[in-house]
């Protein structure tokens, strides 16, 4: 059975770096509830969100759009996290499994994003 966007590895890494994010930010303080944790939530959502989204749509075009997004979202949490470690909210060690998550999902959204732009017809731009 075809499950669509939720049979996209990438997609199920990402929802994986949810769990992660939504986990740490637990650990930073009070005073970082309405800034830096809810930045990140939303940066993290929106990595599966965009992949999904661009999976429904009805060009390849749009889906690599898409796609760039969610890229740009990932490399975010990424800095998001360098932030927190800087500030020592969180350490390297608690980090460890999200940054191994952004290395794997950057990996493929690229590798996704350059399968796609090979597949363009002249009529998708």
């Amino acid at each position: 059975m075809n499950n669509g966007y939720r049979d996209l590895i990438v997609w199920q890494k990402s929802m994986d770096l949810v769990d992660e994010i939504y986990n740490l930010v637990k650990f930073l303080p009070k005073e970082e509830i309405y800034a830096l944790s809810d930045q990140m939530r939303r940066a993290v959502v929106s990595i599966p969100s965009n992949i999904a989204e661009g999976y429904e749509r009805n060009s390849k075009k749009e889906y690599i759009q898409f796609l760039s997004v969610a890229r740009s979202s990932r490399a975010e949490i990424e800095t998001q996290l360098y932030i927190c470690i800087r500030q020592k909210y969180l350490t390297q060690k608690q980090a460890e499994k999200s940054f191994s998550l952004c290395q794997e999902i950057a990996k493929i959204l690229n590798a996704l994003i350059n399968k796609e732009k090979n597949c363009l017809l002249p009529t998708d731009y």
